[in-house]
C-alpha cells in the first residue's frame, strides 16, 4: 500500500480507538416512529393499526450497535382537513459494546434493554385529486426504558468518572410534513412520504461532562434530529421504512 495513504489511515484508527465511550439511553432519538392514519379517500374514518418491526442503529457516538424488535398498536382518525393518531408500543433489544473497550473496567459484550411508551400524532391537510397534503403536523412520544443496560448506566452514573446519560424516561417532540396518495383507480393502494424534525426534551447530563466545552448553540443543534419515512398500504396490510440515525422496517395490519 502507498505509504502516503497508509499514514492517514493509521492516524484515523488511533483517533477512533482513543475516543471516549459514551453511554446514552437505548431509545435516544429512536422513540419517534411513523403513525398511520386514515386518509380522506378511505371509506373508514377510524382505524386500528397493529405492527411489528426491526430497528438497527448506533449510539449517539457511533461506537456501539443496537438492534431491537418493536410492537406497535395505534388508533387513527380522519376528520375534515384534520388527522389524529395515538397509540402504545413496546421494545425489546440488545446493546452490543464495541471492541475498543475490551479489558477495561466495566467492559461488557452486550446487555438487554426494553422499553414501553406511547405516541401522539396530529396534522392538518388539504386534498388535491388523489393526494392528501399533510403540510402541518406534530409528533410526540414518551418512553420508559428498563433492563440490564438501563441499570448499568445508573451504576456508572453513581460511580462517577464515566460519560453517561442515565435517563430512562424520554419525551420527544417534533414537526412533520407528509404527502400521501393512492394509485389510479385503486384508493386501497396508498403511498406516503413523511419528513420529521424534532428533539428530545429534558436535561442531558452529557452536556455538562463530555460536551462541556461546546457552545449552547452546538448543544441545541446536537439534540435536534431528522427522520424520513416511507409508508405503503394495500387493502388491510401496511408497511413502513424509516431512516435517520437508524434503519427501521415494520409490517402490520389495519382493521
Amino acid at each position: 500500500m502507498n505509504l502516503k495513504l497508509l499514514i492517514p489511515i493509521v492516524c484515523l484508527l488511533i483517533v477512533l480507538s482513543s475516543c471516549s465511550h459514551l453511554y446514552t439511553p437505548a431509545l435516544y432519538h429512536q422513540d419517534i416512529a411513523y403513525q398511520p392514519k386514515p386518509t380522506s379517500f378511505d371509506t373508514a374514518k377510524s382505524l386500528t393499526y397493529a405492527s411489528a418491526g426491526l430497528n438497527v442503529y448506533t449510539n449517539s457516538n457511533y461506537n456501539d450497535g443496537l438492534i431491537s424488535g418493536q410492537f406497535n398498536l395505534s388508533r387513527g382518525h380522519v376528520f375534515n382537513n384534520f388527522n389524529l393518531a395515538y397509540g402504545a408500543f413496546g421494545v425489546f433489544g440488545d446493546y452490543e459494546n464495541s471492541a475498543i473497550d475490551q479489558g477495561k473496567p466495566n467492559y461488557f459484550n452486550d446487555k438487554f434493554f426494553g422499553a414501553v411508551g406511547g405516541r401522539f400524532s396530529a396534522n392538518a391537510f388539504v386534498t388535491s385529486g388523489r393526494t392528501d397534503f399533510r403540510f402541518i403536523g406534530v409528533e410526540m412520544a414518551y418512553s420508559h426504558e428498563f433492563g440490564s443496560f438501563a441499570n448499568f448506566r445508573k451504576y456508572l452514573d453513581a460511580s462517577g468518572g464515566y460519560f453517561v446519560d442515565p435517563r430512562t424516561d424520554l419525551v420527544s417532540i417534533g414537526l412533520t410534513t407528509e404527502v400521501i396518495f393512492h394509485n389510479r383507480n385503486d384508493n386501497g393502494f396508498q403511498h406516503g412520504i413523511r419528513g420529521f424534525l424534532g428533539t428530545t426534551l429534558g436535561y442531558n447530563k452529557l452536556n455538562d461532562t463530555y460536551y462541556t466545552n461546546s457552545t449552547a448553540e452546538d448543544k441545541t443543534l446536537r439534540s435536534i434530529y431528522p427522520k424520513a419515512s416511507y409508508f405503503i398500504t394495500f387493502k388491510n396490510f401496511f408497511g413502513t421504512f424509516e431512516v435517520g440515525s437508524q434503519v427501521f422496517l415494520r409490517f402490520g395490519v389495519k382493521f
